[in-house]
């Protein structure tokens, strides 16, 4: 079932989520949920608080990312092949050179802009299974990992830009927040009254 994306204003997406139980009402059902809706609207990457719930849970899958000419044979295919649920995460470590990406956010329609981010990190997380992992990643996985953790955390793309740039996007954020944006899957705005 596709779920209705939450867009930006909401207060959810400001929330620091709380972990789940394996026993979490019809979790296998909401992860399933959560993956159609993320194929859905064309993203890599969808959190919890996204669907309008405040809790621990994000999933990834950049095999859209694969088909880029900038990237070696090998990387493509890590690309390609990577998919995971990421329940209950707690980011360990974050190293390496910052490096800056183009990022968008299904919850921030019409919005791209340059975010610099650790290139490796460590991560411990409980799999859809409930199976407990520490991993380590880089690149565009590890991006697409710190992105999706930092929605967990009730934190946005937008907090990690200039103020200049913040101010030039800000018209934009309006319209997202007073449900003008129409982007071709389905959200649910906030819709500020009075002005």
């Amino acid at each position: 079932m596709i779920l209705p994306i939450v867009g930006y204003g909401d207060p959810v997406l400001r929330k620091m989520c709380e972990e789940i139980t394996a026993e979490y009402t019809d979790l296998k059902a909401l992860i399933a949920n959560m993956y159609e809706t993320m194929y859905n609207a064309y993203g890599v990457g969808l959190a919890a608080p996204q669907v309008g719930l405040p809790i621990r849970l994000f999933m990834i899958d950049t095999e859209p990312f694969s088909d880029s000419d900038d990237l070696s044979p090998e990387e493509q295919e890590q690309l390609k092949s990577f998919r995971q649920t990421f329940i209950n995460a707690k980011m360990l470590k974050e190293e390496g050179e910052e490096w800056g990406f183009n990022e968008g956010c299904l919850s921030i329609p019409e919005v791209r802009e340059d975010v610099f981010r650790n290139e490796k990190i460590t991560i411990e997380f409980y799999d859809e299974d409930f199976n407990k992992r520490t991993e380590v990643y880089d690149g565009l996985i590890a991006r697409v990992i710190q992105h999706e953790y930092d929605h967990i955390e009730g934190i946005l793309f937008t907090d990690k830009i200039s103020s200049l740039k913040k101010r030039l996007i800000q018209k934009k954020l309006q319209n997202i927040m007073e449900g003008r944006t129409r982007p071709d899957y389905k959200m649910k705005f906030i819709a500020k009254k009075g002005r």
